[in-house]
């Protein structure tokens, strides 16, 4: 900063720009409010319908938050302002102190331009009045004046430059709405910003030279900053793209010969999970910094990083660090579009992941878990499933591939976990996780999520989900079985209304395809927890359609009940005539509350709960009876086994229409009935796969 430029300036006018934005503060926090009570509040409590319940509501949603947002920024934006008002005042003020007192010992500052400046004699001894005593001062004098005032400049400089670069990250964050990131004043933005750019240097020079507790330096910095998204965007673009894979690749190789994997070895999952956070918070900051990152590490994902005792590939590193966090969505599509074209490029790509024959071995690349990291859908989707919509684009999309027909039908898994063999397979266990927030919408990482309206998305997901999955017969993933129940269950009311449906109908864009739905019912039936899942699902569907539908005729609840019934019952069945004889059904069934219901499907009410609480009850009584008496069913007559469940629907149909005039034989037999009718309808449809 110019010597004249801080003695002279005015900075009334940024003391004014600090108040009007303080004003603006006011003004946004009103709207803020108007729009999470009056826009946001009274959106959720409408009873919304069609696009509405979609479009119009999603909209209303992003928009009250962008208030919320617009305070958050402003608010920064008037503390750096208030800030940097406060200190170039104060350095200005300390100037004029330190040239006065300069002017005492006779010496006088004069700028020179560019930044420079001078200490001179103020009056020379021979020029002086007559009669005028000039004071005298002794180089020292010079001196401390000289390094005084340009320790002033410095501060001064410090606080301008750091400020301009403060507000321009700050506000180059979102180029379009508005940055959640908050700070109380700008050392705390300008320290996050500096500690960024010393982190990922300090990554690009040493890599895994670092000493060890530079390492845990950067874990800690990591973790400290994981909801910093201005210290995560400048680390993560001053890193790079392929800074942060060769850093990752380094680090997982063991041959290299360097002591910090062995020194540290056990923290490693430590900081691949903060490094993940810090990654995945960058990418939402939507800076084009970051969208040129973005498309940086998709253009890396199918080559080689060479390190020194192998060769691994992009996707595989970046995978891995994509376990935790939530990165945008974008991205993630982009990723995935990718890494499935890549995969089905490779037409074997798990000879690629795994290294290949005669080729270098794969390092382990996850400290985070059992599996090795070197299948990178794992990693994909386990990120995937925390980002709903990004799952649900992922899965609907057609171009460049159909990522639903690769993922769940034709890709072919491979083991990740070589030191232990009776594991489940991870990528599939991700990808069903993945595949619940697609047709869901809810994030079922998330313990406090909560159901949501359906899209017509949604609905595609599910359709497609349920072509696939048939078409894989008896080698439907058992890993999927639980998260299919989930998706079924979410979607209950269509499933329900498809299961008690007495035809097709093409023009019904309710019904789903029944022999698919049947299909998937039987492979989800094949395990007892995800049979269990599902039918607790559809236990209470079915008592909130008694309780909460009402048709012209109300025997038509009992009757879809009944219907329904039959239907799963014929699947179960199958399954278990598939199986031959599962020992995991000889367990002693016992109910758990599997809780499935809490996080994807509404309540029904207290009153109804009682009745759902009742009928699983019953149900969990039939099937313990079926195992303790090793009943043997006959087909069209598997029906039998729930005669229980049967009674106790048509009590909860009696309790909502007591005036119906009928008993509970009548009622029981009404229910029975429609249950031989959804089991011989299930078996026609078997009969047509």
């Amino acid at each position: 900063m110019e010597l004249d430029a801080l003695r002279f300036g005015n900075f009334t006018p940024l003391g004014t720009a600090v108040s009007d934005w303080t004003a603006m503060i006011s003004k946004l926090e009103s709207l803020r409010t108007d729009a999470h009570d009056q826009l946001d509040g009274k959106s959720q409590k409408a009873n919304w319908a069609g696009v509405n319940a979609t479009v119009t509501r999603q909209f209303i949603t992003r928009t009250a938050k962008e208030f919320g947002d617009a305070v958050t920024e402003a608010t920064s934006i008037r503390n750096i302002l208030q800030d940097t008002y406060n200190e170039l005042v104060d350095w200005q003020q300390k100037l004029n102190e330190a040239i006065e007192h300069g002017l005492k010992n006779n010496l006088t500052v004069v700028g020179t331009g560019k930044g420079g400046f001078t200490v001179t004699m103020n009056i020379h001894p021979d020029r002086a009045a007559k009669g005028t005593k000039v004071p005298e001062h002794s180089i020292a004098d010079v001196d401390n004046l000289r390094d005084e005032v340009q320790r002033i400049l410095a501060k001064a400089t410090e606080s301008d430059n750091t400020a301009a670069q403060v507000l321009s990250a700050l506000t180059g964050q979102t180029p379009l709405g508005f940055s959640d990131a908050s700070y109380g004043d700008r050392d705390a933005a300008a320290k996050a910003l500096k500690d960024a750019e010393d982190l990922a240097n300090l990554i690009k020079k040493k890599g895994d030279d670092m000493t060890p507790e530079e390492f845990d330096n950067l874990t800690r910095q990591l973790g400290a900053y994981k909801n910093d998204p201005l210290f995560q965007e400048k680390f993560t673009t001053t890193l790079g793209a392929r800074g942060a894979l060769d850093f990752w690749a380094d680090l997982s190789d063991p041959s290299d010969g360097g002591s910090l994997q062995r020194a540290r070895l056990d923290q490693l999952g430590e900081l691949q999970k903060n490094l993940g956070f810090t990654l995945a918070g960058a990418t939402r900051t939507g800076s084009t910094a970051m969208q040129l990152w973005e498309q940086d590490m998709i253009g890396l994902g199918g080559q080689q990083i060479t390190t020194r005792g192998t060769q691994v590939y992009g996707f595989q590193l970046m995978s891995n660090l994509m376990r935790v966090g939530d990165y945008d969505d974008t991205f993630l599509n982009g990723y995935g579009n990718a890494l499935v074209s890549t995969e089905k490029k490779m037409k074997l790509p798990d000879h690629y992941w795994n290294g290949g024959v005669g080729g270098p071995p794969m390092p382990k690349m996850n400290f985070m878990g059992e599996e090795f990291g070197r299948d990178p859908m794992t990693g994909f989707m386990t990120a995937l499933s925390r980002s709903p919509d990004a799952a649900t684009q992922f899965f609907n999309a057609t171009a460049p591939q159909d990522n639903a027909e690769y993922v769940l039908k034709d890709r072919r898994a491979f083991d990740d976990t070589p030191l232990n063999h009776g594991d489940a397979n991870q990528s599939k266990d991700a990808t069903g996780k993945a595949l619940i927030a697609a047709a869901t919408g809810v994030d079922p990482n998330d313990p406090n999520a909560r159901p949501v309206d359906h899209t017509p998305e949604h609905r595609q997901v599910l359709d497609r989900s349920l072509r696939y999955l048939s078409a894989a017969g008896d080698d439907f993933a058992p890993e999927l079985r639980d998260d299919m129940a989930i998706v079924l269950g979410n979607h209950s009311d269509e499933v329900h209304y498809s299961m008690s449906a007495l035809a097709n109908d093409p023009n019904d864009p309710k019904l789903l395809d029944r022999g698919q739905l049947l299909e998937v019912t039987k492979q989800v039936s094949r395990s007892q927890d995800s049979y269990g899942k599902l039918n607790e699902f559809m236990n209470q569907e079915m008592v909130r359609d008694i309780y909460q539908d009402h048709p012209k005729d109300p025997h038509e609840t009992l009757q879809r009940a009944g219907q329904t019934t039959g239907f799963l019952e014929e699947a179960r069945y199958q399954a278990l005539k598939t199986d031959k004889h599962d020992p995991s059904w000889d367990a002693k069934w016992m109910y758990h509350g599997f809780g499935a219901a809490v996080n994807f499907i509404p309540g029904v009410g207290d009153v109804a709960q009682r009745g759902v609480d009742a009928l699983t009850y019953q149900w969990q009584l039939d099937e313990q009876a079926r195992i303790n008496h090793e009943i043997q069913e006959q087909n069209g007559k598997v029906f039998v086994g729930r005669e229980g469940q049967l009674k106790a629907l048509a009590e909860q149909w009696d309790k909502v229409n007591p005036d119906s005039g009928k008993n509970a034989y009548t009622l029981t037999n009404e229910a029975s009935t429609a249950a031989l009718n959804g089991n011989a309808a299930a078996q026609g449809l078997a009969g047509d796969q």
